[in-house]
């Protein structure tokens, strides 16, 4: 089974822990903003214990976070060596190399990873209802490519079927379609902020129990969009939250735990609109949301600079990898244990590396030749020389 690497399926499992609420909005939005990440994992098996943790190839991989447009991810900083590749989303991984494959009981293995982020001006098309292209304006590829049924999108459940067919009904214009969707969820499903659950739903539980979190609501819409030939995938990102100094939330039986120190994670709906292309859709955070059901893709969490990209979720079932990944922590009595730190880089702008080792290269010869002239007229004062 295709499968994310293990700090983000906890890491979505976390979505629904996390409270968005007094979100900030950064300023400036003419200029970069900076930023750290720094994100310190600690596997644990505890003492008498009879399992034996073997580590995999996902125990050991971290993901990268995203380069594009609206931002650059650098990993500056990492406590074991690693290698990179793609995941089976298309995410860039680094797999450290962890100093042993396996961890016996009373045995515990930590690894800190360090990323600066440069978050860039964004902006989204001027979309409306009468500009929007067609179901016939998608590309074929993109159609093969976005709209199966895998992952978690149930594309031949009977029921989202029939949701969302009368939800289309005559109309082919795809952003007027996405917008009856949303209009649908924002009425229908409710975010739960009291009963809450530890591991995502698939779209048809969130449909039968009428509520669900973020990325429960983000994955119902995807379902309903890939029933009529609409192309999206799941976006997960991080939020810088200032006000929010210290989270802390222990789950799957206690074999998590997890403190955020201003930073919460968030999940949204990537959908393709012709003629602008992939747009966000946000069902649970909207900046100005007032009356217009577009501000879900106008005005979501990630059109503004603190929320940061961090991977797609486009054919991986990560449903069914979270519910493995909590039976195989609370069966073996495994534990995980995470802090999450999201640092705003106050001195900016930031020197490239370059110009900084330059820099300092250059500080080291000045140093160095006037440590040997100031040498060299001592000696030569000694011998009686002089210049």
């Amino acid at each position: 089974m295709k499968r994310l690497p293990a700090i983000s399926l906890i890491l979505i499992a976390l979505l629904l822990i996390s409270s968005f609420q007094n979100l900030p909005t950064v300023h400036g939005q003419t200029e970069d903003v900076n930023y750290f990440i720094r994100s310190t994992v600690t596997y644990a098996n505890p003492s008498g214990n009879t399992h034996v943790w073997s580590f995999s190839e996902d125990d050991q991989a971290i993901s990268l976070f995203m380069n594009n447009t609206w931002q650059t991810v650098e990993l500056v900083n990492s406590t074991f060596p690693m290698g990179t590749k793609k995941d089976d989303d298309g995410n860039s991984v680094a797999v450290l190399q962890f100093p042993n494959s396996a961890l016996e009981s009373g045995k515990n293995v930590s690894f800190t990873v360090w990323y600066h982020i440069v978050s860039k001006p964004r902006t989204i098309a001027n979309i409306s209802e009468d500009t929007s292209g067609n179901l016939t304006d998608i590309p074929s590829d993109l159609r093969s490519g976005y709209t199966q049924e895998e992952g978690p999108w149930q594309t031949s459940n009977s029921t989202l079927q029939e949701l969302a067919y009368n939800l289309t009904k005559n109309e082919v214009r795809v952003l007027s379609i996405i917008q009856n969707f949303v209009v649908w969820i924002n009425e229908n499903i409710k975010y739960p902020w009291i009963s809450r659950h530890e591991v995502p739903f698939y779209p048809n539980q969130t449909y039968a129990q009428g509520e669900g979190d973020c990325d429960d609501q983000a994955t119902l819409l995807i379902t309903l969009c890939r029933i009529v030939g609409i192309p999206s995938y799941l976006q997960i990102g991080c939020i810088y939250l200032p006000k929010q100094p210290f989270n802390n939330a222990t789950f799957w039986d206690g074999h998590v735990s997890m403190i955020e120190r201003r930073i919460g994670w968030h999940g949204w709906a990537v959908v393709y609109v012709p003629p602008w292309g992939w747009l966000p859709v946000d069902l649970t955070y909207v900046r100005n949301n007032g009356d217009d059901p577009l501000s879900s893709v106008k005005s979501g969490a990630v059109t503004g600079q603190n929320t940061i990209q961090y991977l797609n979720v486009t054919h991986t079932d990560y449903v069914a990898s979270s519910l493995e990944y909590r039976k195989f922590l609370t069966e073996n009595g495994f534990n995980v244990y995470e802090e999450d730190e999201m640092i705003l880089e106050v001195n900016q702008p930031r020197l490239p590396l370059f110009p900084l080792f330059f820099l300092a290269l250059m500080v080291f010869l000045v140093a160095t030749s006037v440590l040997l002239y100031r040498r060299w007229v001592r000696e030569s004062v000694r011998r009686g020389t002089g210049f």
